[in-house]
């Protein structure tokens, strides 16, 4: 039976266009309006890349036809399974399916590194110092990414709880294990190679690190450690690339580690705090913070729906800040409506998207997108903030710790220091609230006893359908 392989340039080649699809793809990913686009071409990109290699001939020549099809199900079976999660996983979980795949790239990283070492000690090679070193990169920070995801997923979950967990002396052995793993790589790399025991060693106290680190992280900072274990999974990528000399592997590790590191030092600028801060500062503490002086907190005042419904028909201009809440009652829909109703009206009607919004970059824009809001309506944090003082109406749907003044105000609140969107500001503040409860932080928003405020308790979907009937009837 006739085979078909590449050429050696044919492949290379190949994967240079893989690799472009790539980097297109991650420009693209850029703007919300070419989002869908880049996504299309990355996954391309992909595709390509896995196709090259089943027919690359230095793949095709050492493996039989059985391994090269067992190689093509499982890629097959990837692909379902990936198709299907993304298919069904709600947009309040997209930030737990972000960490579980970030999980699954460094636990494949590990295996790479394993299978290569396996294979030097089955054929008793002399490992080039190339694969000891970039091995035992890859063995450690994909180790340390798949315990920090699944940790990191458990806490987003709700499966264990989001504040930090602390012991004493806890950064004192996490800094001995690290120094413990260095101590087995370097010997690993110099005197060892050929140890299972040495390997797997250092593979199992990777393992533990990775739990060390995201443990003491609270609830509220894990969209940055998802952004930060996500370019931890590049590089392990990229680390394994060197051990299997795939260029097309260095190329997308590397791209996902830049991009992740990029993306966290984002998310720490939009909450005014450094990296060592989020990692080492056990901030977040949803179980029992308070912020403030911890003092009595004035009541909240409640609007009827048909109060709300009275302010945003008379107003001139109205600022939607969305939130968690409106992603979880999945209401981006009806707030489209509402919004059509009052333009009618001929009320202006812009969004403020605070960076840090939902659980992950983009989660809002992405929401909004999906009830084709228009995007020249979204407007960025520094953009929107100064046309508070001269709106009527600011709807704060599901949004509690970028709202919050004392972030502003009050030094004595953990969430200080960090830029929020001045809601506060505004004529009027109507806040579609499900409860009495506090955000993710944990933090009491003075914003919700104001003077000026008045808060629609229920679902947010809910509540956006009564105040639209009741708007209609005026």
């Amino acid at each position: 039976m006739k085979t078909y392989t590449l050429t050696f340039f044919g492949a290379d080649m190949a994967y240079l266009v893989a690799a472009s699809c790539f980097i297109i793809g991650l420009k693209f990913m850029s703007s919300p309006k070419t989002a869908r686009k880049g996504n299309a071409i990355g996954a391309i990109g992909m595709a390509l890349g896995v196709l090259v290699v089943l027919l690359d001939p230095r793949i095709f020549a050492t493996h039989d036809a059985k391994q090269l099809g067992m190689i093509a199900a499982a890629a097959a079976i990837g692909a379902l399974i990936g198709g299907v999660a993304a298919k069904m996983v709600q947009m309040t979980e997209m930030p737990q399916m972000v960490a579980i795949f970030n999980g699954v790239g460094g636990a494949a990283s590990v295996l790479v590194a394993g299978a290569e070492f396996t294979r030097i000690i089955y054929n008793a090679d002399s490992p080039q110092i190339m694969f000891t070193v970039t091995g035992g990169l890859s063995v450690l920070i994909g180790a340390v990414t798949l315990t920090g995801s699944i940790i990191a997923f458990a806490k987003l979950q709700g499966w264990m709880t989001s504040a930090p967990i602390t012991f004493p002396l806890q950064k004192v052995v996490s800094a001995l294990v690290f120094v413990g793993i260095a101590a087995g790589l370097y010997w690993f790399s110099a005197g060892a190679p050929r140890d299972p025991n040495l390997f797997w060693g250092v593979t199992a106290a990777s393992a533990v690190l990775g739990i060390l680190l995201v443990i003491p992280i609270g609830g509220a900072d894990m969209p940055v450690v998802i952004s930060l274990l996500n370019s931890y999974s590049g590089l392990a990528a990229a680390a394994a690339g060197f051990v299997v000399e795939s260029k097309v592997l260095i190329v997308s590790g590397s791209l996902v580690g830049a991009s992740g590191i990029i993306l966290t030092r984002i998310m720490c600028q939009a909450m005014n705090r450094s990296l060592a801060n989020v990692i080492f500062g056990a901030f977040g503490a949803a179980d029992g913070a308070t912020g403030g002086d911890g003092g009595d907190q004035k009541p909240m005042k409640e609007f009827m729906p048909m109060d709300a419904a009275i302010q945003l028909t008379n107003a001139s201009s109205v600022i939607v800040v969305p939130g968690y809440g409106l992603a979880v009652s999945q209401a981006q829909n009806n707030l489209r409506e509402l919004a059509d109703f009052l333009e009618a009206q001929g009320v202006d009607i812009k969004y403020a998207i605070h960076p840090v919004a939902g659980r992950m970059p983009g989660h809002m824009n992405v929401l909004l997108a999906e009830a084709n809001i228009p995007y020249e309506q979204l407007c960025d944090l520094d953009d929107i903030n100064g046309e508070f003082e001269t709106t009527d109406v600011c709807v704060v749907i599901g949004a509690n710790d970028v709202t919050n003044p004392s972030a502003r105000d009050d030094k004595s609140s953990p969430l200080y220091g960090m830029p929020i969107l001045n809601c506060d500001k505004a004529r009027t503040v109507i806040v579609l609230k499900r409860g009495r409860g506090r955000g993710f932080a944990g933090v009491e928003n003075p914003l919700f006893t104001a003077d000026n405020t008045g808060l629609v308790f229920g679902d947010a979907k809910k509540s956006l359908n009564s105040i639209l009937n009741e708007a209609k009837e005026l």
